[in-house]
């Protein structure tokens, strides 16, 4: 597997995911802003990434707050989290990154600025390394897992529009792996359904609510909705720091709007007329009503889910 990020001469280094699979190159983050950017225009993408990306840019951001005094150091770098949660403000592992680097200031309440710089970093480095060591992400690891396992499986793709992550990254990754994998069309979905051609649908999430709704890449609904009426058991991947309790369902999760541009253009090829408006919602959000469960790295949570959920979360 290509590393999705990693440090290097105290810069972030992260492979440019738009440019996958035709050109495999870097970004090199030299500052907290440019980690920000990076994350906002989906140089890196994924819930557990967008996490880790979020740590060590505050990591990187701290180092570079010029003072010794504390208190100066915390008012700038809480200054640096308030842009960084900007970044996307769907994904719930964004804000759990930085709850986790927050935590680390206030738990060391007599350390000095240079001290906190220091555990800042090492913080980072811990989540980057519990993300190496779960090594395959989330829907994807499902799949990876029962591959390793042995079962004769073969992935059908969506395309993932308007930025085609599913045929740009999830058809690369699985080929990369040797994983049987057939792209399809986003709209080809619930006819291979009702042919009897999907036995399973493992999605992945940017943030589950603790009544079990989950946000995800748009278009999730749709395929839950569809697997409802072809009885296909539909399931989300997720790790616990993509549920968030504090939010009670689904109609209270913040919602990202991007470019229009996504949608008007391929690849920087306009596919639209000039001029036309267009309406680009990054997510949308699936009742827990169509999933049969919510698989995390600690089990698999089923209805109800506010007990499951949480009850996996305090274990």
């Amino acid at each position: 597997m290509v590393p999705t990020i990693t440090w290097q001469d105290n810069y972030v280094v992260m492979i440019d995911q738009r440019k996958l699979p035709f050109k495999e190159s870097y970004v090199v983050c030299k500052s907290a802003a440019q980690v920000i950017e990076a994350i906002r225009k989906m140089v890196i993408r994924g819930a557990p990434a967008i996490g880790v990306a979020a740590a060590m840019g505050l990591a990187l951001g701290a180092r570079r707050i010029e003072t010794n005094n504390r208190s100066t150091f915390e008012r700038r770098f809480l200054r640096i989290c308030e842009q960084m949660a900007k970044a996307r403000p769907t994904a719930s592992n964004l804000f759990w990154a930085i709850k986790s680097m927050q935590v680390v200031v206030k738990q060391h309440p007599e350390a000095n600025a240079p001290e906190l710089k220091d555990l800042l970093r090492q913080k980072a480095d811990e989540l980057l390394a519990a993300d190496q060591a779960a090594g395959y992400g989330t829907a994807l690891g499902v799949v990876r897992a029962a591959w390793e396992a042995g079962k004769n499986i073969r992935v059908l793709a969506d395309e993932t529009r308007p930025f085609l992550q599913g045929s740009r990254l999830t058809a690369w990754e699985l080929q990369q792996d040797n994983i049987p994998v057939t792209l399809i069309t986003d709209s080809m979905a619930g006819y291979l359904m009702s042919k009897g051609r999907v036995q399973l649908i493992v999605v992945g999430a940017d943030r589950v609510a603790a009544n079990g709704d989950v946000a995800n890449k748009i278009g999730t609904y749709s395929l839950a909705v569809l697997a409802k009426e072809n009885k296909v058991p539909f399931y989300v991947a997720a790790p616990l720091s993509t549920v968030d309790l504090s939010v009670p369902a689904g109609d209270e999760i913040p919602i990202e709007e991007r470019d229009p541009r996504e949608v008007t253009h391929s690849l920087g090829q306009a596919i639209a007329p000039a001029g036309i408006a267009a309406w680009n919602p990054a997510f949308d959000v699936t009742p827990s009503r169509f999933i049969e469960g919510i698989i995390t790295e600690a089990g698999i949570a089923r209805k109800p889910y506010r007990k499951t959920l949480r009850a996996l979360k305090q274990d």
